[in-house]
């Protein structure tokens, strides 16, 4: 089973950036597909970005562009870079390790605990 511990929220302006992390323990991360996910109040959560194993991308269409999403096998986190955030942006960001079939990211049990992203003048 693997633990999910993001960081790196927090209050930004328009057209600002941040970078999030998400440290994973207890399993093989290696091997796990990850998923970035949000959810804005009132609304449900969506998948963000994701990586496979491998290292391959997708990403949201409202997030093209300006976000990136990238792994580090060695020291088991996940991240997300941020740049050019909107006031739309703003949501609580979940990490998850989850996996990929037929090109479609599935997400798995492990979420972590979530990190509050702020977008505001």
């Amino acid at each position: 089973q693997v633990q999910l511990v993001e960081s790196g929220g927090g209050l930004v302006q328009p057209g600002g950036s941040l970078r999030l992390s998400c440290a994973a323990s207890g399993s093989i991360f290696s091997i796990n597909d990850m998923g970035w996910y949000r959810q804005a109040p009132g609304k449900q959560r969506e998948l963000v970005a994701a990586i496979t194993s491998g290292g391959s991308t997708n990403y949201a269409d409202s997030v093209k562009g300006r976000f990136t999403i990238s792994r580090d096998n060695a020291k088991n986190t996940v991240y997300l870079q941020m740049n050019s955030l909107k006031l739309e942006d703003t949501a609580v960001y979940y990490c998850n390790a989850g996996a990929y079939y037929r090109g479609t990211y599935y997400p798995g049990d492990p979420w972590g605990q979530g990190t509050q992203v702020t977008v505001s003048s």
